[in-house]
C-alpha cells in the first residue's frame, strides 16, 4: 500500500454530485480501493456521509485512519470557503471540514474542473467516438455532461500543462434550433422566467420535455420521473420518451457545436454526465452529429471535430487524483 516515501497516500477522493456521493481511497497513483456510491439525499451534511464513508469495512482496511490528503469535486462554483450546492442541500465550509477530520490538505474544485483535468489520461477503453476525425494537436478540449445538471468546462494547453476553465456555461440560456425547440422552450418559459441550457439537458429537462412534448401533441400524460423516461424511451415503450430522448441529443449537439466554436475546440469535445453514456447506441444513431455539424459555413470546421463520450464510471476521481499530484509538486 502507501509507504513512508510518498506522504500522498492514502488519499480520499470524493465527487459530489446533485443525486449522488463517489467516494473512494487512493492507496498509490492510479490504484483506487473502497469505492462507493451513495444517494446524498440518505445523509444530512457531507460532514455525515464522509464520516460514514471512512467507517466502512473496505475503507479502513484501504487505510482510513491514516488519510491526511483529500480532495473534492463538488456540483457548484468553488470561490471561498463556504460551500452551497445549487442542486442539493448540502453546505459546508472548507477549513470546517479539515479541522473536523484532521486533514493536512484538502483541495475542493468544481465537479467539472476535475472531470476536465482526468481527459488528458484517459485510457481508449474509457470512451467511444460519435464522428470527426483525428484531434488536432495543441488545441482546447471542450467538456459537458448532463446528468442532475449540465456540467461545462474545457481544457487549455499551456506548455507542458492544461488549465482547466472554471466554467458555469451549464446556465448560459437556451437556444432553440427549430420550431418544435422554440415551442418547448415557450412551455419552459411559463415555469421559469430564464431558461437555461440546464433546464432541458438534464434529468429534470427530460421531465420538462416530456410535459412540454405531451402538451404541444395534446396528450393527457402522467408526469414521469428521469430514469422512467431514458428507460423507455430506450426500449421504445413510449413514444413521447423516445421523442424526448431524441431531441435531448439533438439539442445536446447544438451546445455542444457552440462550446467548439467558442473555445475553438478542435482537439475534440468530450461528454460526460449520469445521462448520455447511458444512451449508448441510441446516441450515436441519434441526430446528435448532424445538429453538431450544422453550422452553415462553419460546417466543414466542425466536421473535423472529434466528440468522445465517456464510459469510464469516475472519470472525475481520475481528475482529482491529477490535481493532487500536480498541487504536491509545488
Amino acid at each position: 500500500m502507501n509507504n513512508a516515501s510518498d506522504a500522498r497516500y492514502p488519499l480520499l477522493l470524493a465527487d459530489i454530485g446533485g443525486t449522488n456521493a463517489r467516494f473512494a481511497i487512493e492507496t498509490a497513483p492510479g490504484t483506487l480501493q473502497a469505492v462507493s456510491v451513495i444517494p446524498c439525499a440518505a445523509y444530512a451534511s457531507l460532514e455525515a456521509a464522509l464520516q460514514s464513508y471512512l467507517q466502512e469495512e473496505a475503507s479502513i482496511a484501504a487505510g482510513a485512519a491514516a488519510i491526511r490528503h483529500a480532495a473534492i469535486a463538488i456540483a457548484n462554483p468553488v470561490h471561498g470557503d463556504q460551500i452551497r450546492m445549487t442542486n442539493h442541500h448540502w453546505e459546508f465550509s472548507v477549513s470546517a471540514v479539515r479541522t473536523h477530520f484532521g486533514f493536512e490538505r484538502l483541495h475542493v474544485v468544481n465537479d467539472f474542473t476535475a472531470l476536465a483535468l482526468s481527459l488528458p489520461h484517459l485510457q481508449a477503453h474509457q470512451y467511444f467516438q460519435v464522428g470527426g476525425h483525428q484531434p488536432l494537436a495543441d488545441s482546447a478540449i471542450g467538456l459537458l455532461g448532463a446528468g442532475t445538471g449540465l456540467g461545462v468546462s474545457g481544457l487549455i494547453p499551456c506548455g507542458e500543462r492544461w488549465l482547466p476553465l472554471h466554467s458555469e456555461g451549464g446556465h448560459a440560456s437556451f437556444t432553440p434550433a427549430n420550431a418544435k425547440e422554440a415551442a418547448i422552450l415557450d412551455v419552459a418559459w411559463r415555469e421559469f422566467q430564464h431558461v437555461s441550457a440546464e433546464r432541458l439537458l438534464s434529468g429534470p429537462g427530460l421531465s420538462l420535455m416530456y410535459r412540454a412534448l405531451a402538451e404541444l401533441q395534446q396528450k393527457s400524460v402522467t408526469p414521469l420521473e428521469p430514469p422512467a423516461i431514458l428507460l423507455r424511451g430506450l426500449q421504445r415503450e413510449c413514444d413521447i420518451c423516445t421523442e424526448v430522448l431524441s431531441t435531448f441529443c439533438e439539442m445536446l449537439g447544438t451546445i455542444a457545436a457552440n462550446l467548439a466554436l467558442t473555445l475553438g475546440a478542435r482537439k475534440g469535445i468530450y461528454i460526460g454526465g449520469g445521462i448520455v453514456p447511458r444512451l449508448g447506441e441510441f446516441f450515436q444513431q441519434s441526430g446528435f452529429r448532424t445538429r453538431f455539424e450544422d453550422k452553415g459555413r462553419f460546417q466543414d470546421y466542425l466536421a473535423a471535430i472529434p466528440v468522445y463520450v465517456i464510459t469510464e464510471a469516475y472519470p472525475a476521481l481520475i481528475g482529482l487524483s491529477a490535481l493532487h499530484r500536480q498541487q504536491s509538486a509545488h
